[in-house]
């Protein structure tokens, strides 16, 4: 999840602890939403390392990236 946090701060100018509480907002909200199977990928994709990038991937161009 870092590397989404630092993502975030890249991309808004928003302080690091700011970030960090906007994308544990976001994740959570998500996977209340999800079906449990998905919100479980969610987890899985967020604490693997080496695959925090395809967190921002899934995504989208929410931050202003690639779609």
């Amino acid at each position: 999840m870092d590397e989404l946090v630092n993502l975030v701060v890249e991309k808004t100018g928003l302080p690091k602890e700011t970030a960090k509480t906007v994308v544990t907002l976001v994740v959570d909200f998500l996977k209340k939403k999800l079906p449990a199977p998905v919100a479980a990928q969610v987890d899985a994709v967020l604490n693997s390392k080496g695959l925090a990038g395809d967190a921002a991937n899934l995504l989208g161009g929410l931050l202003g990236g690639k779609k």
